[in-house]
């Protein structure tokens, strides 16, 4: 009796599937997603009715500016902001200017959007005027409407004057600008890195559009359920949230499913029929390709733990980006690989050379191609390999110095130009830097007088005044060196549940340092004076009680992660001292890319930071580059099984060099994309991440990992069975 063929030996040794049951899998799956396509699409377009970028709409219940902010309605009305309209001429302002700058008041009065609007104040030099609109906040949109409005006006000032909007309605008008691009351009220039990308790697023309397709429905199905959720108000999102959602969505679904596709060109080699070669590349593939989007999930729910709200929201919307990136590339991708076969890889498609490993021909190029040349160096010499490379990193992670990452004035927020942060300069050269834009202070009614006096002999503070009854906005002088806002309504203290709100003018932009350090000198001064229950909020209170969140979050949640991250992997590899490794050489590639990004930010003046943007980085870099090491570390256990540990290392590093590299190029490329929005948040994580997952792809798990799992020996994987004896060793 004759022995069994290969193909008969393979398809005895796979379950028996029926064939209707081959074709209805993949097809429901091809048309679910595809109905998810049809359904989250058109949902890009309705993001903007829940995104909101009011920083005070993310503090923490604790804040005392959070307390503040709620108050501020019962004294001030409901939902509005106030918009600076700052005049200047070329010197001291004529009696024509100025009855030119008392009509284009009365006009600004008129703007869809505005609430009312002042008299033309002039300033103390003569040489300038501000009108100061209360603006509609209800909707970002009137906002926005209102601020165009404005500026259209100004667009046909009178001769000799130049004018801005500025104040909290301008930056907020200039910051919506500066996000309009982000479910556009921001996409476009995304994919389009992705598609280049992907064409240089698989040479083919159909298969990137396959990878781009399941990218693109996972980040459909994100912002679905995203929507969803922000719409019954269980979720809240940001412009920068949004950015960051779109971008990790599609760089990590192309990352799983260059794991995918690597997996199911070698099982096409090694099986003949499709449906066999699926299953082997889905299993191969499954526990990686989980295991990395349960850490990057994992560590983003970490933010969970944190007290400022735009941190905690952020953790639940990129898990939820995660894990449709995680389903799509189990389900979508292997569906429309199944049904397209071996023509996804035309005009170079794998060829089916039997169920061993690896075609002898295709051994041997492996090992003379450039992954097979790193593995040699790092076999050869791995003492010198991972000293040298610990070197280089450790001396690019002393770039860390040069940053500042304790705030950022909101005039810095917008990269590029911005009128409210030019007439916010001008506004600084003619009147008290915060004029428009006051420090509150909400007091006991029967402390009001005593907290005016203690504010009014703070270093920094020009005026304190009372909100008076007669009208929202309107005041009333309170404090023995007070006095009214000119061209305000005067009138007797508003006083709301016994309470009363004083209006500070700051001498100085309230978005500045000096600023902030007058608002932390007024809660000492309250407080050594017994008036501890008197609040400090508004624009500048606000900056101050952010950073500190900020910053408390950032020392709580690192440990966390990296304990979260540890346990995962000790559970995946069965080990400890891997993990321990792993955690360790990722650490040390943060380090590495906050250096090096911070002497870049540095070389173009952008180094002040948001206390939050070392936070964002650390949890997708530390959770983003453990991904590559879990495609390396798994891909080494499972070789180690069979070969022992150290042809394991190398083996491991050559089959997946070439994947790993890519999809580190693919993520690199999708994070650098978050640069064209003029945002200086979203350039500061664009350029530490992109550089980190770099760092992290050509260094960390090409060279150092290996080198020192070749050094360790066999106890890198204590204390699991491989740590003890391996065939080959």
């Amino acid at each position: 009796m004759s022995a069994p063929t290969e193909a008969g030996q393979q398809r005895s040794a796979t379950p028996r599937v029926p064939r209707w049951l081959r074709a209805v899998i993949p097809a429901v799956l091809i048309v679910g997603w595809i109905a998810a396509l049809g359904v989250g699409g058109p949902t890009f377009g309705r993001l903007d009715e829940v995104v909101e970028n009011d920083q005070a709409a993310f503090l923490p219940q604790s804040a005392d500016a959070t307390a503040v902010q709620e108050a501020l309605p019962g004294f001030l009305g409901d939902d509005r902001i106030p918009a600076i309209v700052v005049l200047e001429g070329d010197g001291a302002l004529t009696d024509e200017q100025l009855a030119d700058a008392q009509t284009l008041a009365e006009q600004v009065a008129q703007v869809d959007g505005v609430v009312e609007a002042s008299p033309a104040i002039p300033s103390d030099d003569g040489e300038a005027v501000q009108i100061v609109a209360i603006v509609d906040s209800s909707e970002s949109e009137a906002v926005d409407v209102a601020v165009e409005g404005i500026r259209d006006l100004l667009a046909e000032a009178p001769d000799g004057l130049t004018g801005a909007v500025t104040g909290p309605a301008g930056f907020a008008a200039d910051i919506a600008e500066a996000f309009s691009g982000i479910d556009g351009i921001l996409l476009l220039v995304a994919l389009a890195a992705v598609l280049v990308i992907l064409v240089i790697v698989y040479r083919s023309p159909l298969l990137p559009l396959l990878v781009l397709l399941t990218s693109v429905a996972a980040l459909c199905l994100a912002i679905l359920v995203v929507f969803s959720l922000a719409k019954a108000g269980i979720l809240q999102l940001s412009g920068q949230t949004q950015g960051i959602l779109f971008i990790l969505v599609v760089g990590a679904a192309t990352d799983y499913a260059l794991l995918y596709t690597a997996r199911y060109r070698e099982a096409l080699g090694q099986h003949a029929r499709r449906w066999d070669a699926t299953v082997a590349a889905w299993k191969g593939s499954f526990e990686p390709i989980l295991a990395s989007g349960g850490t990057v999930i994992a560590g983003l729910l970490c933010l969970l733990l944190s007290d400022l709200q735009s941190n905690r929201q952020l953790g639940p919307v990129a898990a939820i980006g995660i894990a449709m990136a995680l389903l799509a590339g189990l389900t979508m991708l292997p569906a429309l690989l199944y049904a397209v076969g071996r023509v996804a890889f035309w005009p170079v498609a794998p060829r089916h050379h039997g169920a061993h490993e690896h075609a002898p021909t295709h051994a041997k190029a492996e090992r003379a191609g450039l992954w097979g040349r790193v593995a040699g160096l790092v076999g050869r010499r791995p003492r010198p390999v991972w000293i040298v490379t610990a070197i280089v990193l450790a001396a690019g992670a002393v770039g860390m110095t040069q940053l500042q990452p304790d705030g950022v004035p909101s005039s810095e927020f917008v990269v590029g130009e911005s009128q409210a942060r030019d007439g916010q300069a001008v506004l600084s050269d003619h009147f008290p830097g915060g004029s428009g834009a006051p420090t509150y202070v909400l007091a006991d009614e029967g402390d009001a007088q005593a907290v005016a006096d203690v504010a009014g002999g703070v270093d920094g503070v020009d005026a304190v005044v009372a909100t008076s009854e007669d009208a929202p906005g309107g005041t009333v002088p309170i404090g023995d060196d007070a006095a009214p806002i000119p061209g305000m309504p005067t009138g007797e203290p508003q006083v709301v549940d016994g309470q009363v709100l004083l209006q500070l003018t700051l001498d100085v932009a309230p978005d500045s340092d000096a600023a902030q350090q007058t608002v932390r000198d007024l809660r000492v001064a309250l407080a050594d004076a017994d008036l501890a229950d008197a609040l400090v909020g508004g624009t500048t209170a606000t900056a101050v009680d952010t950073n500190d969140t900020a910053i408390h979050d950032r020392a709580l949640i690192i440990p966390i992660v990296l304990a979260v991250i540890l346990v995962i992997l000790a559970l995946l590899l069965r080990a400890i001292v891997a993990p321990i490794l792993l955690i360790l050489t990722t650490v040390l590639s943060f380090g590495t890319a906050l250096g090096v990004a911070a002497l870049i930010l540095h070389a173009i003046g952008r180094e002040a930071m948001d206390p939050s943007v070392p936070l964002f980085a650390f949890v997708f870099l530390v959770a983003l580059g453990v991904d590559y090491n879990i495609f390396l570390m798994t891909r080494v256990r499972e070789e180690a099984l069979r070969r022992g540990h150290r042809e394991g290392v190398l083996t491991g590093l050559r089959v997946t060099g070439s994947v790993i590299t890519s999809a580190g190029v693919v993520l690199a490329a999708t994070f650098a994309a978050l640069a064209v929005i003029p945002v200086l948040f979203l350039l500061q994580i664009a350029i530490i991440v992109a550089l980190g997952v770099l760092i992290d792809t050509v260094l960390v798990r090409s060279l150092l990992v290996p080198a020192l799992s070749l050094e360790i020996g066999r106890a890198t994987w204590w204390p699991s069975r491989l740590s003890k004896a391996a065939p080959g060793d």
